[in-house]
């Protein structure tokens, strides 16, 4: 009945499952009403992270930003190249650059730009990383230890120097050594043998013990233990035993040695100096950082002087082609002048006009980039303005010391060596691995067996005798044991160890091949460098002699329109020659200041140029406490030999500074700038004095053409009066341009000082760039 039932059964189910089909269902759940909008909006929900932390007071109390139509500032505020260096590396926990505020035309998070950036704590975070290259040894109860067999080291996995150090620290373990490392083991089972009056033999015995372990690897290899095993043990069934329970006591010391395999101390202290080599890569890449920033500091401080001049050329040439204006219309009126010529100076001054506007933007974005390099508000109520003025002296650098200087002292050539002294340690450790495991090691025990385990008088008895105590037959050192172990393993083939080789020695010769190419291309950058220093000198001066006959054209052609000698295009054209003319020489100057900072940049010293030091920072009182006890015990050691194998030489020491090699590389140079002056197209007797170019009271007609608050505002920051005034050549005799004095422009980083008050002397733009300075040829 139950086989034809059964027959049934899988027939039905046969047919259930051709006609139905198979396929996966949830499960069914009691109470479900199958809306799941509430889980998905709680799953999907964007929340802020419950962390507590004040918003930095420079990024929430800062002011509105100054804007074309917002220009109100409360005060100017003078700084030097010294201070904004000052400033800004006292405020550089992170390592900020001109690419963060940089706008790139599209959508770029904050975490792309600064998220990677070098910070201050680099250096400590790559000291305290943790290390997986070494396990330190433990001893185990038995022959061996645990976490002993050496493999092969890599930068990677190198860590830190104090964890990497930590695969040599006395390691203490606790064990169970009741079977099993248990701490109790209780047995109750039946065992294939035959007993009392036949019945089978009741393995019955409870157990339970504590192992207390000391182990240390030394530099050599070698791993040395120390042992104490305690245990106990009772068994119900007297007739084997001679008493039912009965403690036993144990010391041991262990010895094992490798022969071959991770033998000696320049193989066991590769990880160390791996870990030690990363740290000196992470400090070479803080200093590149750090000469970056300095870098991007000198060049936005002379763009931003840079601004400034070229604000006050724009000022010049709109109020150049305000008055040339203001003529055309008069004699428009008076009928001596076309309806398209007074159209032509109207365009001439809204050109100029929008120059000033577009230039005041440009002075604004300007100072904004350099108020986030040091690490300020974005906008306090101040104007930045430079107080330094660029060189124009002619500065030429021998090219085979500063050659020989930038290979030396670079920070990326410094790093890529350090990589190549790690590829040669992975090569040593990856080679080790070719040679087979070979230990030798040593067991030496003292026993003790008794009734009790420990007490406070020696009884004279030994086990078996009721009272016996272990710790005394173990001191009396009645039973002593000696055991010798030997290990050896080889692969057959060594497919992956020779492998690890030849990949280590490829990585080494890729390393060298860097070096190489790194090498030119410092070589070939500093000789742009060099080349753009040049460049940018005689570019002032042909820029400078293009002012001059622009000026001298613009006086000549105002005076014969002024008579009706000549048309107005000409004096339009005229204007705007001198302007550029003005801003390419004030931008050529600028650019010698920032080429002579590139090329500290490229042969190492721009740190050292502007008096920059890199140092550890203080350390808590406890640290100093800790490293006066470990100078005290290293004074008070003996030196030990701890193996045969001398550890090869891995650092040359720090480098020198202040050596001979590099201590006259700057040659200075007092030669003065040959501004040439062309002849005049017209004799000086016809040449009429050029207008004041000041702004107007009273328009010709339109509406109000310049923000009154816009100028105003302007104004007080240029502080324009008698600073660019265009005065004739004759008449007096042109001073002689003083020689760059290469102290002055050693800035120092030093404690930040008050703000200079803003005035006349402070004025960045006073003396600079006037013709009557310039020397003549």
């Amino acid at each position: 009945m139950k086989r034809q039932i059964s027959n049934h059964l899988a027939i039905y189910l046969v047919l259930l499952a051709c006609f139905c089909g198979c396929k996966p269902i949830q499960p069914f759940y009691y109470g479900e009403d199958g809306d799941l909008s509430h889980l998905i909006e709680e799953s999907n929900r964007i929340e802020n992270p419950d962390v507590d932390i004040a918003v930095l007071p420079d990024a929430i109390e800062s002011h509105a930003p100054l804007t074309l139509t917002n220009p109100d500032f409360e005060e100017i505020w003078d700084l030097s190249l010294e201070e904004v260096v000052s400033i800004t590396l006292h405020n550089s926990q992170v390592i900020r650059s001109q690419g963060a505020v940089q706008d790139f035309g599209f959508a770029d998070g904050l975490v792309n730009r600064t998220g990677g950036a070098a910070t201050v704590f680099d250096a400590a975070l790559s000291e305290t990383s943790t290390s997986s290259a070494q396990q330190p040894a433990i001893a185990s109860p038995g022959n061996g230890f645990t976490g002993s067999s050496n493999s092969r080291a890599t930068a990677a996995s190198a860590g830190g120097v104090e964890s990497a150090l930590g695969a040599f620290d006395t390691q203490m373990s606790i064990l169970g050594s009741a079977g099993d490392s248990a701490i109790y083991d209780l047995r109750d089972r039946p065992l294939n043998s035959t007993g009392l009056f036949g019945f089978p033999t009741i393995d019955d015995r409870q157990s339970s013990g504590l192992s207390f372990n000391v182990a240390k690897r030394t530099a050599g290899g070698a791993n040395l233990g120390a042992r104490a095993i305690t245990n106990f043990s009772e068994v119900t069934n007297t007739n084997q035993t001679l008493q039912d329970g009965f403690w036993n006591q144990a010391l041991e010391l262990q010895w094992d040695q490798p022969l071959l395999r991770g033998r000696g101390t320049q193989v066991n202290r590769i990880p160390i100096i791996l870990a030690r080599i990363n740290t000196d890569i992470t400090l070479a890449g803080f200093d590149a950082s750090v000469r970056n920033l300095v870098l991007d500091l000198e060049n936005t401080y002379w763009d931003l002087h840079n601004a400034y001049r070229n604000l006050e050329t724009a000022k010049i040439a709109r109020d150049s082609a305000q008055v040339a204006w203001k003529i055309a219309y008069e004699k428009l009126k008076a009928g001596t002048e076309t309806v398209q010529a007074e159209s032509q100076a109207k365009e001439q001054y809204f050109f100029f006009r929008s120059s000033v506007e577009t230039a005041f933007r440009q002075l604004l974005d300007t100072e904004n980039q350099l108020r986030f390099l040091m690490g300020i508000a974005p906008a306090d109520g101040r104007l930045i303005r430079p107080i330094d003025e660029p060189t124009m002296a002619r500065v030429e650098f021998d090219w085979f010391d500063i050659n020989a200087e930038a290979l030396a002292r670079s920070p990326e050539l410094r790093q890529q060596k350090w990589t190549i002294k790690q590829r040669e340690l992975e090569l040593i450790s990856a080679r080790n691995q070719l040679l087979p495991v070979l230990d030798l090691g040593a067991v030496y025990r003292f026993f003790g067996a008794g009734d009790e385990l420990i007490s406070g008088d020696r009884n004279g008895l030994n086990f078996p005798a009721v009272g016996s105590t272990a710790w005394d037959e173990l001191t009396e050192g009645n039973f002593q044991e000696f055991s010798v172990f030997f290990e050896f393993r080889s692969p057959v083939g060594y497919r992956r160890e020779l492998a690890a080789v030849r990949n280590t020695q490829l990585q080494l010769v890729r390393a060298k091949a860097h070096l190489e190419d790194m090498e030119l291309n410092t070589s070939h950058n500093l000789a742009r460098a060099i080349r753009d220093l040049d460049t940018q000198y005689q570019l002032a001066k042909t820029h400078f002699n293009r002012w001059s006959a622009a000026r001298k054209e613009v006086a000549s052609v105002d005076a014969l329109y002024r008579y009706g000698k000549a048309t107005l295009d000409l004096v339009l054209r005229a204007q705007e020659r001198r302007a550029r003319a003005q801003l390419d020489y004030y931008t050529a100057l600028a650019g010698i200041s920032k080429a002579i900072a590139s090329v500290h940049f490229r042969k190492g010293s721009l740190l050292e140029f502007n008096n920059v030091h890199l140092a550890e920072g203080a350390w808590p009182k406890k640290a100093y406490w800790d490293a006066m006890g470990r100078a005290r015990e290293r004074d008070a050691s003996y030196y030990f030999n701890y193996g045969t194998s001398r550890p090869s030489v891995v650092s040359r020491g720090p480098r020198s500074v202040d050596s001979e090699e590099f201590e006259e590389i700057i040659e200075e140079s007092t030669e003065e700038i040959p501004f040439g002056e062309p002849a005049p197209a017209e004799s000086e007797s016809d040449l009429a004095d050029p207008p004041d170019a000041g702004p107007i009271t009273e328009l010709p007609q339109g509406p109000l053409l310049r923000s009154a608050s816009l100028d105003e505002r302007l104004s007080e920051a240029l502080d324009t009066k008698n600073e660019l005034a265009l005065e004739d050549d004759e008449g007096g005799k042109a001073a002689e341009p003083k020689p760059f004095n290469w102290v002055h422009f050693r800035h120092k980083a030093q404690k930040l000082t008050a703000p200079k008050a803003a005035g006349d002397d402070a004025n960045p733009l006073r003396g600079v760039g006037k013709l009557d300075d310039m020397s003549t040829e």
